[in-house]
């Protein structure tokens, strides 16, 4: 499932190369670009911004981008969605906010601040990084991933740097609304924003977690969560998103040591059992819903889940069955 993970950080870096090169060139552009209408330039996304912060308790250096709604926060601030993967999430994202905002009455999203947690440097640092910050702390015997590198189990010290650096930050420069503040992970990235809502589930009002990575550590997720069950009733809300293709087996090859692996992985009967366990044991005052999304694998389901995702922190009734 991770291959599919890492084409689609590749492909994001490409959509996002203007944008990451737009803040070393003048506003204006150069003189010679000035000259020349036909030249090549940039690709800047309105009301976007971007900058670098290096964490103390990670000591990574993340790339933050951050798309403004426009015009005037209302008295309560904006609401905030807080997204992973963020140098593939945030084109996308940008784009989508905005344009449901335009059509709140309709859409049901509010204008909403959007901050994405990318990383600097190449695609496969990206996967390396990902694979410490956005996986669980392990007990002995328990089986980490045959991908990503030895350092894993690190999202105890990644969700330090959001809760305590990356949100007083963003709320010292940004109308936000602490009451509605989203989680939006896909993959490693889901499997994160379920162990958030299990062992911290009052970080974030509501939580998104596309195709996430069950199957991580002999679905330890399952150990988790009871501390969520034997816990006070909370009022967090939980999208859970799955590609109806994602148990599709490799065409190339189907009988290879590889599909064998993706098949001990089901990610839409885990995504399932999760969904359900959700509705039902998991104590919390706010909706649960699970949408299997057709003809989406593992790489693409994260698009439309980026929409859902604004809609369910917007007005999660207006997505009911």
């Amino acid at each position: 499932m991770q291959s599919m993970s890492l084409l689609s950080l590749r492909l994001g870096r490409g959509l996002l190369l203007g944008l990451l090169l737009a803040p070393l060139l003048p506003l204006g552009g150069s003189p010679a670009l000035a000259r020349d209408e036909t030249a090549w330039r940039p690709v800047e996304l309105p009301q976007s911004l971007q900058r670098d912060v290096t964490s103390r308790h990670t000591g990574r250096t993340y790339r933050i981008f951050v798309a403004k709604p426009a015009g005037a926060a209302p008295a309560a601030g904006f609401p905030v969605l807080y997204a992973l993967d963020g140098n593939t999430a945030f084109p996308t994202l940008s784009v989508v906010a905005r344009r449901m905002a335009e059509r709140a009455a309709v859409t049901g999203v509010p204008p909403t601040l959007v901050v994405a947690i990318g990383y600097p440097g190449s695609a496969d640092e990206a996967v390396t990084a990902r694979a410490d910050d956005y996986t669980p702390p392990l007990p002995p015997g328990r089986p980490k991933s045959e991908r990503g590198g030895e350092r894993q189990g690190g999202a105890d010290r990644f969700l330090a740097f959001i809760e305590e650096e990356l949100k007083p930050l963003i709320a010292a420069e940004f109308p936000v609304d602490p009451a509605r503040q989203g989680l939006f992970g896909h993959s490693y990235g889901g499997l994160f924003a379920l162990h958030v809502l299990f062992t911290r589930p009052q970080a974030f009002h509501t939580y998104v977690a596309a195709s996430p990575s069950v199957w991580y550590g002999d679905r330890y997720l399952r150990l988790e969560r009871e501390q969520l069950a034997a816990g006070a009733r909370r009022q967090a809300q939980v999208l859970i998103t799955v590609g109806a293709r994602e148990d599709d087996p490799p065409s190339d090859n189907p009988d290879s040591p590889r599909a064998r692996l993706l098949a001990s992985r089901p990610m839409v009967t885990d995504a399932r059992e999760m969904g359900l366990w959700l509705a039902g044991g998991a104590r919390l005052a706010g909706p649960v819903r699970y949408e299997v999304l057709a003809g989406e694998n593992h790489g693409s389901v994260i698009l439309p889940s980026l929409t859902r995702a604004l809609a369910f922190l917007g007005d999660p009734e207006a997505m009911a069955p």
